[in-house]
């Protein structure tokens, strides 16, 4: 008998993580919709009192097998570039012939990091649970409670609310390493009544300035970069990509 409640327990975790996986994958489809794309992304930051601060523009190719490539367009920016290889990212400087380790939690601008910028994909590097059913304005939606399998992300530990209909992503409470709230995040979409994209990320810090971060996702193309491109001292040595 206690062999049988064993083997119970067992198939039971795995159809609730299995559940898990397919819902993080159908909120993916929100953010990305495939593998392998050029998105252009463009960062404002809010005051307060809701008057702009700052505006940056980036070129991020999001391709398979958790690699990325930022390109950052604005003037301020001119030349820089991040690539994230798995757990591993990098800083490559005009003029500087050798790439700079950094953190997927290092900020760009505003509360906007490298990693809310590089990395695209829940049901890659999440798992949790299920926590129940919650109300999100007039919407029911469903709460999931996530952790960070792998060690290259922004936030170790993720509360994530989706559409109960749809699936489609509504809000997350975002949680660095030590387990602080760190940001607050909520999802625009193309289309209120019938979402089809994620057209914007907004981010509330919680941590020090209680700025806003709105993550603006331009445009979507499907775009392979080309195998060079994804080696860090390549692109140390040829910094006109383009």
């Amino acid at each position: 008998m206690k062999k049988l409640l064993c083997l119970l327990a067992l198939a039971a975790s795995a159809a609730h993580a299995d559940e898990v996986a397919q819902l993080l994958k159908a909120a993916d489809a929100y953010r990305t919709g495939q593998d392998n794309l050029q998105v252009e992304t463009q960062v404002s930051v809010l005051n307060r009192d809701g008057s702009p601060d700052k505006e940056r523009r980036y070129t991020v190719f999001a391709q398979a097998q958790h690699k990325s490539l930022v390109l950052m367009r604005s003037p301020a920016e001119a030349g820089q570039k991040v690539l994230m290889l798995g757990d591993d990212f990098w800083l490559l400087m005009p003029g500087s012939q050798r790439p700079l380790r950094i953190t997927p939690s290092q900020k760009l601008l505003g509360d906007a990091s490298t990693g809310d910028i590089a990395t695209m994909s829940w049901s890659e590097d999440y798992a949790g649970t299920v926590v129940g059913e919650d109300k999100c304005g007039e919407q029911s939606c469903v709460h999931l409670s996530l952790n960070a399998t792998r060690k290259g992300v922004s936030y170790q530990r993720i509360e994530l609310w989706l559409g109960k209909a749809r699936h489609e992503p509504i809000k997350a409470d975002l949680y660095v390493q030590s387990d602080k709230l760190a940001k607050q995040a909520r999802f625009v979409f193309d289309k209120p009544a019938a979402p089809a994209m994620v057209t914007e990320m907004v981010l509330l810090d919680q941590l020090s300035n209680h700025k806003e971060t709105r993550v603006r996702y331009v445009s979507r193309n499907a775009k392979a970069v080309p195998e060079a491109w994804l080696n860090p001292m390549f692109l140390a040595r040829n910094p006109a990509l383009d």
